[in-house]
């Protein structure tokens, strides 16, 4: 159960957006890209304990973010991790909790954060993806707006050496999924998954985009524009 308080989001919010003004040589772009309206899914790449609170912090709309359980152990952590709406989840594992949180979340008509990788990148460069993203969004068939960071692992080297650090956050046009008839489940929620992951790649750095290097590879089968999908 969450026990968010909707007073703390945005305060948290206000204060988050300024300690990074002062932290980061921040670049946003395509923030437009957010819904102006109803659910979606917010999917970022994952380089850096910032990225979350990035993206959920600069986006025009509310966010919610889940969060390893790992971190629900500090005490602290847990008190504020709650007061701002976000969630555990077990990774490794088909937790059925954070699948059911998540899509009262999107109900709710929200935005949820979501790392298909599953884990950050050591190396920064883009792992495979997991098919929980796609499940979700199949199952409440919403919007997904891919959400690039790049610079963002570089914070701890350079706030020991009191240098701010150039951090860039592109968000890209939103997409929607559509299954096609007569394609096994399964096989069309993986190419869904590499689908989406090359759509979050060509937003990246080329050093960035791991396993998605080769855009020429990127198809675009089962993707489609939100408007065309819901009409």
């Amino acid at each position: 159960m969450m026990s968010e308080n909707r007073l703390f989001r945005p305060f948290a919010n206000f204060v988050l957006r300024v300690l990074f003004r002062i932290l980061l040589r921040l670049e946003v772009v395509g923030s437009e890209h957010i819904p102006s309206a109803g659910p979606f899914i917010a999917m970022i790449n994952h380089v850096s304990f910032l990225d979350p609170l990035l993206t959920v912090a600069i986006a025009p709309r509310e966010i919610v973010a889940m969060s390893k359980i790992e971190n629900y152990a500090n005490p602290v952590a847990a008190v504020v991790l709650r007061l701002y709406g976000s969630f555990p989840i077990r990774r490794g594992e088909m937790d059925m909790q954070a699948i059911r949180t998540s899509l009262s979340i999107l109900r709710d008509r929200r935005g949820l954060l979501m790392a298909p990788e599953g884990t950050r990148s050591k190396t920064c460069a883009l792992l495979e993806g997991r098919d929980g993203m796609v499940m979700i969004a199949l199952r409440s068939q919403v919007p997904i707006v891919p959400v690039a960071v790049s610079g963002s692992e570089r914070f701890k080297h350079n706030w020991r050496r009191l240098r701010r650090t150039p951090t860039r956050v592109v968000f890209g046009p939103a997409f929607c999924l559509q299954p096609r008839p007569g394609v096994p489940h399964r096989e069309q929620m993986r190419q869904m998954t590499r689908e989406a992951m090359y759509r979050l790649a060509a937003l990246l750095p080329e050093e960035y985009r791991g396993v998605y290097g080769d855009l020429s590879s990127a198809t675009s089968e089962f993707l489609v524009p939100c408007a065309e999908s819901q009409g």
